[in-house]
């Protein structure tokens, strides 16, 4: 007796977890996975395409876009991204082709907001130079200001540029820090919840857990970058030309000028939005105090990036692109909970016709406007 004929058959450029790709197994689907921890080159990918697949499961290391999708022209139906961005994926030819992309949104906020916090205080506190003085037996004798010092983060003003699901998610936790906020965002504000937070805020003022009444408030991006001791950023990449408030090096040598010279600047949104050139120039002039960084312009970060000079090393922290690294985060099938369940759950909609069949009704896809 021949073997059944596959459900689907979905080529997956990473192996986003094997309990992920059982449930599509049980389900009927020939699931193919590139089997190296690298991605695999374009051409690969559009072999795969033009084999016939019926899904694609991407990252962002895998570009996307109309050479792809001509590849694909009459078979590939759906192509599920395996994260929140989806900078690879070129829109406009998506649409054009009629080929719905869905992403993995809300399952990262929160570890993506601790993680924020975390390497915050990360830069602040020098915490690696501290373990590198003990891990490499330079740990002399207690001193009350030698070899350096950290900067508290209780009792500073953070500013928080984007207060979407992450940006709120970070200010939510800090709160605890005993911090005034200093927020923008270029489209809409958020004025209900920040009177949630001033609520939270003065309750604990109130109960004695905060030595200081608390404020928060919407105000420029200029008067942010002036009044911040830390500076968090929770944007999407936009490019000139693409939308109306552009990010693409939203900090760059002229922005960077206008914080204090003792801030921090944090980066788990997208490389891109910071100009790694000028942050390194601010860094070794005294611009500013510090930086970490999760995300880089290019990533994996390259050997010869000036980021990775020694002499910045103990007021910069570089990170994996890790703020969404969590066991929960990263592998669990709950579509409600994990990047992987989310991720063919968005996959399952569209192939299996679910919602009436209409793209633009599923809650994963991203470009419903190429469906109604």
């Amino acid at each position: 007796m021949s073997n059944p004929q596959p459900r689907f058959r979905v080529f997956a450029t990473c192996d986003i977890g094997q309990d992920a790709f059982k449930i599509l197994r049980e389900r009927g689907y020939d699931v193919d996975v590139h089997p190296d921890p690298e991605p695999p080159p374009k051409s690969l990918v559009i072999g795969k395409v033009r084999s016939g697949i019926d899904g694609l499961i991407t990252t962002l290391r895998d570009g996307i876009d109309a050479e792809v999708f001509e590849a694909g022209r009459g078979t590939l139906k759906v192509v599920a991204q395996y994260a929140v961005g989806f900078d690879n994926i070129n829109r406009a030819d998506a649409n054009r082709f009629k080929i719905p992309f869905t992403n993995t949104a809300d399952v990262l906020t929160e570890a993506t907001a601790e993680f924020t916090l975390f390497i915050l205080g990360n830069v602040a506190r020098k915490l690696c130079p501290s373990e590198r003085l003990v891990r490499d037996h330079r740990w002399g004798t207690w001193h009350p200001y030698l070899p350096f010092l950290g900067d508290e983060v209780t009792g500073k003003t953070v500013g928080v540029i984007g207060t979407g699901r992450i940006g709120q998610a970070f200010i939510k936790k800090a709160v605890a820090f005993d911090v005034d906020f200093l927020c923008f965002n270029a489209e809409v504000e958020q004025p209900d919840f920040a009177r949630k937070i001033k609520e939270t805020m003065d309750v604990r003022f109130r109960n004695g857990f905060s030595v200081m009444q608390r404020t928060i408030r919407y105000v420029s991006f200029e008067e942010v970058l002036r009044g911040s001791d830390f500076v968090t950023i929770h944007v999407p990449l936009i490019r000139e030309g693409d939308g109306k408030y552009p990010t693409y090096h939203l900090f760059n040598a002229t922005t960077l000028r206008l914080m204090k010279p003792s801030a921090f600047l944090v980066n788990t949104s997208r490389g891109l939005v910071v100009d790694e050139q000028a942050l390194v120039g601010a860094l070794r002039e005294g611009v500013i105090a510090g930086a970490a960084l999760d995300v880089f312009e290019k990533e994996p970060l390259p050997t010869d990036s000036p980021l990775l000079d020694p002499k910045l090393e103990n007021r910069l922290r570089l990170f994996s692109h890790f703020a969404s690294a969590a066991r929960v985060t990263r592998l669990s099938t709950d579509p409600n909970k994990g990047m992987a369940g989310r991720c063919i759950q968005g996959l399952i909609d569209v192939l299996e016709g679910h919602y009436g069949g209409k793209p633009a009704d599923m809650p994963y896809v991203v470009n419903k406007e190429a469906f109604r």
